[in-house]
């Protein structure tokens, strides 16, 4: 086995397959509450990756607030509208599975051809500046640099939030 072969890298890949399959799950759901559980567990996997990668915050941040509050309000729009499961499925012709096969051993082959042009030796990423991914460094780029972006964002976010409630919104019969 080679050197790369580490404890680390090992987590990582286990959650960046986890990640993947959850996500594949996730969209392959007719049920949207279990659609949502599955974002959870992405969501987690993408923690973890975080964790790896050494953004011990931006894991944290991750969990407490994607995971939690973010699917919290998705399940609760999604039992408060109630969606309908349609009851017409769709059923693919011999053309469509046969394209869709074709396209994935397209994938598979593209995929296979560049695990094979790696190199043998993989060399180790130089460790972070010290201080990298902590909330001190975060929050000094946030209102730095990226004062801007974050403030429009938050406009952006506002007006989103204004306009879901006047759609939501519900008008009362005149009497």
């Amino acid at each position: 086995m080679g050197d790369w072969l580490t404890p680390e890298t090992v987590l990582f890949s286990v959650a960046a397959a986890g990640a993947v399959a959850s996500a594949l799950l996730m969209i392959a759901q007719r049920n949207a509450v279990i659609s949502a559980l599955f974002l959870v567990v992405n969501l987690g996997f993408v923690a973890v990756l975080f964790l790896t990668l050494g953004g011990e915050f931006l894991a944290a941040i991750q969990v407490i607030v994607y995971a939690g509050a973010i699917m919290v309000l998705f399940l609760f729009v999604i039992m408060l509208l109630n969606p309908v499961v349609p009851t017409r499925r769709f059923t693919a012709g011999r053309s469509v599975i046969g394209l869709t096969f074709a396209l994935a051993v397209l994938f598979v082959a593209a995929l296979w051809r560049g695990i094979q042009a790696l190199p043998g030796a993989v060399t180790p990423t130089p460790p972070p500046p010290e201080g990298f991914g902590s909330a001190a460094s975060l929050g000094e780029l946030l209102f730095t640099a990226y004062l801007y972006p974050v403030e429009i964002t938050g406009l952006l976010l506002l007006v989103a939030m204004v306009g879901a409630v006047i759609l939501a919104r519900r008008e009362e019969p005149a009497p």
